[in-house]
């Protein structure tokens, strides 16, 4: 497969235009990332690599680092995770309180907001220093110890983020929480605003396209598994109450964030990248969505 040629083809086929959607600005920091940025890096298997644009600057991964944090947990806890969080898709958007209550503080999947600081707070009860973990696993991953918290956008999720301070209570209200909240959000947040570029996540998303074994060194970091549990989850979960959309139009697992970033994988063959900081009204990448649904047409193969 011609990588280079076919994504030569979407680079010419779509470029970004400040109609397409907005930028996170929710999240005051993210409103000053330029919504014209527009990148991808695809890595294989085989260890060839294609990219093009923005496919090296580093921005903030967001919800993406949820399935790093879920990683780590399912190793740690096993099927003791499963009592606190569930692996439904919720149908709601990402920061919604509604189901809540409904179930009994059990948020309905480990990506939605509620979710992932459920898992924050099971990462708090058995990490000596979870950020640091949290970030020595990443930089494990990639290859590449140049990957850092960006102090800037944690601040600003930390001033702004009083929806999920009303999650983390509601839910420690309902007794789905272990630790002092503030404690986690600082976690939460701080794992939110981890910066890596393209080229980083499409290599650390190997894991997941690759058995979970390192993408370098064939090193086995979590078993086949914990890498079809993940991957089931991405497929349904990973793109909040836009997952069926993603699915029936790309055909592959992956995760998104509202910085933009969106990484998907095809077990056994590659990991995706792409980013740009525009939103459509779900919060997730509109040329993101555009650019990966191509991609799989482009190629003619998906997991279906």
């Amino acid at each position: 497969m011609d990588y280079q040629a076919i994504l030569n083809v979407i680079e010419k086929e779509f470029s970004p235009t400040e109609d397409m959607g907005n930028v996170a600005a929710y999240i005051p920091e993210l409103s000053k990332v330029n919504p014209l940025k527009f990148g991808v890096y695809l890595f294989c298997q085989d260890g060839s690599s294609f990219e093009f644009g923005d496919s090296q600057e580093k921005f903030s991964i967001q919800s993406v680092s949820k399935v790093f944090t879920l990683t780590i947990a399912k190793e740690l806890l096993g099927k003791d995770l499963w009592k606190r969080v569930n692996v439904e898709p919720s149908g709601t958007p990402f920061n919604s309180l509604t189901e809540l209550e409904r179930e009994s503080g059990i948020p309905r999947n480990p990506f939605i907001n509620a979710g992932s600081i459920v898992v924050a707070d099971a990462l708090l009860s058995v990490l000596d220093n979870p950020k640091r973990d949290l970030l020595k696993f990443v930089r494990k991953l990639c290859g590449d110890d140049d990957i850092h918290y960006d102090e800037a956008v944690a601040r600003s999720e930390k001033k702004n983020g009083y929806r999920n301070k009303a999650l983390v209570n509601y839910m420690k209200a309902l007794g789905n929480i272990d630790n002092d909240t503030d404690e986690i959000l600082d976690f939460y947040f701080y794992q939110c605003s981890i910066a890596m570029n393209c080229d980083q996540l499409s290599k650390a998303f190997m894991l997941y396209a690759n058995e979970g074994k390192h993408f370098q060194t064939q090193e086995k970091v979590i078993d086949r598994q914990s890498v079809k549990r993940i991957n089931s989850i991405m497929q349904t979960c990973g793109f909040y109450d836009e997952a069926g959309e993603f699915s029936f139009r790309v055909g592959l697992p992956g995760k998104s964030g509202v910085g933009g970033g969106i990484v998907a994988v095809h077990p056994e063959k590659y990991s995706v990248a792409v980013w740009s900081p525009m939103l459509n009204e779900k919060g997730n990448s509109a040329l993101g969505m555009k650019v990966l649904e191509r991609l799989t047409t482009l190629t003619g193969f998906s997991i279906f």
